[in-house]
């Protein structure tokens, strides 16, 4: 299905220029934007995913990952093709890179009642937004997003936070929480790794934290691109500017896509991060892709209570009286029933 796209100037000769992500794309008749799913059409641009949706699942909230909302708790979760970055590490580039590497786009046509409907059927608490970037599939999204809120559920993003400040406004009032991919603190990894630039990701994590939207933040620690001394120190102070309070997640990577010849993160690597963002005054670290690993759980900020044990994406315990620590009284931040 195709729609009227939302955030678009019309330009001379039928040219427009999209506004929903950073690329701000200036796209001719006949042409398509980065993202592979929106087209000029004579002058008027259009979404070429509106309710064709490629992937939906029922996910334990711990796999987006967010580790401070609704712990234990199920998310719909559901994608669409395309993506707004070209990310050489991408773990579903099967369906993110589909529009621009294979010219084509798949899914099943579902209406947003559909989606609201089976969310509530499945039992979980809360739709995600996830897979592949879900801002390019925002109109859909804005219409689901509305109907899930009457239904009582909960809207996470999990994003590369490559949005513009239009677009973050039309979803903020749907939208809970997110998790932001802060791939890295050079601009110059960006450009060569994903085909993007760092600031516009800077300036929507402190915009969603304006706004009051539950951020987690993670990073995907790939051996010698991100994981130096001086970066790493850089990228906690900034999501420490955030609020201290913010958790990040410092998840180890495996080789894939573009990049089979580098080499796993090292774990030992993963727990050094965690001690540079503890450096920082963050409260919460945790090891991503490590399961079994210390850095998995939650503990209280102040007595170090266990509050939440995790294996993967299973929690093991839950000791919480409501978001308050048995053992001190101490609040833990998050969203929590």
């Amino acid at each position: 299905m195709i729609r009227e796209a939302l955030l678009y100037e019309k330009e001379r000769e039928n040219r427009v220029r999209c506004g929903l992500c950073a690329h701000r794309c200036r796209i001719d008749p006949g042409r398509r934007g980065l993202c592979g799913v929106r087209e000029n059409r004579e002058g008027t641009l259009f979404s070429l995913i509106f309710g064709t949706v490629l992937a939906e699942n029922v996910d334990p909230i711990e796999k987006k990952p967010f580790f401070h909302f609704l712990p234990g708790s199920r998310s719909f979760s559901i994608a669409a093709a395309g993506c707004n970055f070209r990310c050489s590490f991408c773990q579903n580039h099967e369906i993110s890179q589909m529009p621009r590497e294979q010219g084509r786009i798949a899914g099943r046509e579902r209406t947003a009642t559909e989606i609201v409907a089976q969310a509530v059927r499945s039992g979980s608490k809360s739709i995600a937004y996830t897979y592949t970037e879900p801002t390019v599939f925002l109109e859909f999204i804005l219409e689901t997003a509305g109907m899930a809120k009457e239904k009582g559920l909960k809207n996470v993003f999990v994003t590369n936070g490559y949005m513009t400040p239009e677009a973050l406004s039309r979803m903020a009032p749907c939208l809970d929480a997110a998790n932001v991919d802060l791939k890295s603190f050079r601009d110059r990894f960006y450009r060569e790794q994903c085909g993007a630039r760092l600031e516009p990701v800077l300036d929507t994590l402190k915009r969603m934290k304006h706004l009051g939207v539950w951020v987690e933040v993670t990073t995907l620690l790939i051996p010698g691109l991100n994981d130096g001394e001086e970066e790493l120190h850089e990228l906690a102070a900034f999501v420490a500017s955030l609020g201290k309070e913010t958790p990040w997640h410092v998840s180890r990577f495996h080789p894939q896509y573009h990049m089979t010849r580098t080499p796993p993160t090292p774990a030992a690597a993963i727990q050094r991060a965690a001690q540079i963002g503890r450096s920082a005054g963050l409260k919460y670290l945790y090891s991503g892709n490590l399961p079994g690993d210390a850095g998995e759980n939650t503990n209280c900020a102040r007595c170090g209570r266990l509050l939440i044990g995790r294996w993967g994406f299973s929690i093991e315990c839950l000791e919480l009286n409501g978001s308050v620590c048995p053992g001190c009284g101490t609040a833990l931040e998050g969203i929590f029933e």
